[in-house]
């Protein structure tokens, strides 16, 4: 009997061996796998049976080895900082690109930016001065002054396009999260139905964190492991995925479902499954986040100051062209055309022609006075409030980068500690394999052992002579 039970005990080695080099091969398999985790056989021994016989006595005392199970090299807790690490980088990273992207359209300090247009047209007003009977000194003034409208006219539109370009983000990425929560859920219920049934959910599980994973990226949501192997959800207290339910974000506020600009600030609300409703309270981290950010915040703030620049500078250029006179010795009109309350208002020249000019100060026709050319040109008083509403927009750009490098550092912290953990290293799986491959020829050397022993004993022993 117990040449019998070593070859059932070879029998095991062979089989334990046999599935080490399985999954030993499907680590090296999926080494550059976005999400995959490496695994492991684990061995139990097999031993005596555990409860007692009545009427006899195990006299095993090893019956081999047998496979427990596959075990994946995943950490919970280092998981959930992975993720909220992500959340903020994702969120720092959107920021600080969409603040870049509209620093690169302010264009300062450079010659196609407002300052320096600022600088063009007193300029030309100065050689107005000094020519106060020239025609293409005037049409220089009327041409600076277009120049300083297109200056301004260019900012406001990268704004409103680079708003217009976050709402349909914010859209698609309401979209995605339902997307994403659908899969989770989705995924949550066949973890649940195979756990029942002792299948092996490695895989399921890897799908289950990287979904998890980018919830958070998309909005910083928090992921908690049940009892059955099933992740919950929830975002600011609402909850997104419970189980195989998930619910379902809408834009309720702020942004239309078409991605144009709605009513008031951004707002989100989730929708469970029975149909109750929560409103999603505080801010959100993540691409959510950041996008919101922009849209509520860091853009209408810049957009803001800059309407008003644009209306200081009609009203400022306006009250001293109508108190000078032009060419002919009329009153002088509007020179700038801008409604401060439309913002999508643009800031134009408001006259044509050359002789509208307001330049002199004194009445009459055929004069050649251009002391208001003077007047105007001191009159322009907004150099130092847009100086200052450039360098507060681009200390908040330097501090939004900053805030991302110093993120990035953390983040690769966190996402090196996981893989030191979770990542294939194929030079420890090829000795993984090695060792599989020895144990398993050791295995069936004893299985040759015992089947030379029982050779022996059957077939050279006990021989009777006729």
């Amino acid at each position: 009997m117990a040449g019998f039970s070593s070859l059932n005990t070879a029998l095991s080695a062979l089989r334990y061996q046999q599935s080490a080099l399985d999954i030993a091969s499907t680590n090296i398999a999926n080494a550059s796998t976005d999400g995959y985790v490496r695994r492991r056989v684990v061995a139990q021994t097999v031993g005596a049976a555990a409860s007692p016989a009545v009427w006899a006595r195990s006299n095993e005392i090893g019956s081999g080895v047998q496979q427990g199970g596959v075990e994946r090299f995943a950490d919970a807790l280092l998981d959930t900082r992975v993720r909220r690490e992500h959340a903020r980088q994702s969120y720092l990273d959107l920021r600080a690109a969409a603040l870049a992207r509209v620093e690169t359209g302010i264009a300062e300090p450079g010659d196609s930016g407002v300052a320096a247009a600022i600088s063009r047209f007193r300029s030309s007003l100065h050689d107005l001065v000094n020519a106060p009977g020239s025609d293409a000194a005037r049409s220089a003034v009327l041409s600076a002054g277009s120049i300083l409208t297109d200056a301004f006219n260019l900012q406001n539109r990268n704004i409103v396009d680079e708003a217009g370009d976050q709402r349909a983000r914010l859209v698609s990425t309401v979209q995605e999260i339902n997307d994403v929560s659908e899969q989770l859920a989705s995924t949550n219920h066949v973890i649940a139905s195979s756990t029942a049934g002792g299948s092996d959910l490695a895989t399921l599980y890897d799908t289950r964190d990287q979904l998890a994973l980018r919830l958070s990226e998309l909005t910083g949501a928090e992921g908690t492991i049940a009892a059955d192997g099933t992740m919950d959800v929830t975002l600011n207290g609402a909850t997104l995925v419970s189980g195989s339910k998930a619910s379902k974000l809408s834009l309720t506020g702020g942004v239309n479902p078409d991605g144009t600009a709605g009513v008031g600030s951004v707002q989100l609300t989730a929708t469970a499954p029975d149909g109750t409703s929560t409103v999603l309270s505080g801010a959100l981290s993540g691409e959510a986040g950041a996008t919101i950010q922009l849209i509520d915040v860091d853009l209408p703030d810049y957009a803001a100051n800059l309407h008003q620049l644009m209306s200081d500078l009609a009203t400022q250029v306006n009250a001293a062209h109508r108190a000078g006179y032009d060419k002919t010795g009329a009153p002088g009109g509007d020179f700038f055309t801008y409604d401060p309350s439309d913002p999508s208002s643009p800031l134009t020249v408001a006259i044509t022609d050359t002789s509208l000019v307001a330049a002199s100060g004194i009445g009459g026709s055929a004069n050649l006075d251009a002391s208001n050319a003077d007047k105007i040109s001191a009159s322009i008083k907004i150099e130092d409030a847009y100086q200052q509403l450039v360098n507060r927009f681009g200390t908040s750009v330097a501090s939004a980068e900053r805030l991302s490098l110093n993120q990035q550092a953390m983040t690769s912290q966190v996402d090196g500690a996981r893989e030191q953990l979770a990542g294939v290293s194929i030079d420890e799986e090829t000795v993984n394999m090695v060792m599989a491959q020895r144990s398993y020829e050791a295995a069936a050397r004893v299985m040759t052992t015992v089947d030379e022993m029982l050779d022996t004993l059957i077939n050279r022993t006990g021989m009777v002579g006729r």
